[in-house]
């Protein structure tokens, strides 16, 4: 299973667009909320998660994506099943997303060290121990992270080319139209 994490103040694009790509792709992934299953965005557009916080399993876990935005980002850092996920996931060889303000939390938790990543443009001094990629997605192994909003679509697409290769990111890519 792919945890997707929402806590109040999350980009709305960046969490939404990700698990509608992944899902497209027949990636199984499920919207985790963070306090409640009725989460708001930083954009005050209301989402219900399919899952609570205390319902994730790591006998389960596949992988832990985090979105961005403010003060969602925070939120999500000062929750302690996150940073367990987060933890597990390194522990365990499983792969990490996080986009924008997100591989900030990374960072804090000291799991960026010795990889290349990227972030929202003011956050690059929160990713202790990693080294700026340049572009707006990135991948250095089991890590994809992206730059914002705007990098949304190709942040999935990357985590579906890594999940199932480049063939169904192509395919995916095409049913979309996007270029």
């Amino acid at each position: 299973m792919i945890y997707l994490f929402l806590a109040d103040g999350f980009e709305e694009i960046e969490a939404l667009a990700t698990v509608d790509v992944l899902r497209r792709a027949d990636l199984e992934v499920k919207t985790v909320g963070v306090g409640s299953k009725r989460v708001t965005g930083s954009h005050h557009i209301v989402v219900e998660a399919d899952l609570e916080q205390f319902e994730v399993l790591t006998d389960t876990m596949e992988m832990v994506i985090l979105p961005g935005g403010m003060p969602g980002t925070l939120n999500l850092e000062n929750s302690p099943v996150v940073t367990a996920s987060l933890r597990y996931c390194a522990d365990n060889g499983l792969p990490i997303g996080a986009i924008c303000a997100a591989p900030s939390v990374l960072g804090h938790l000291g799991l960026l060290k010795g990889k290349k990543a990227l972030c929202f443009p003011g956050f690059e001094q929160e990713l202790e121990g990693a080294e700026l990629a340049p572009g707006f997605v990135c991948r250095d192994g089991l890590l994809v992270t992206g730059k914002g909003p705007g990098a949304s679509l190709e942040f999935a697409l990357e985590i579906v080319r890594m999940l199932k290769g480049e063939d169904t990111a192509q395919k995916v890519r095409v049913s979309m139209q996007c270029p």
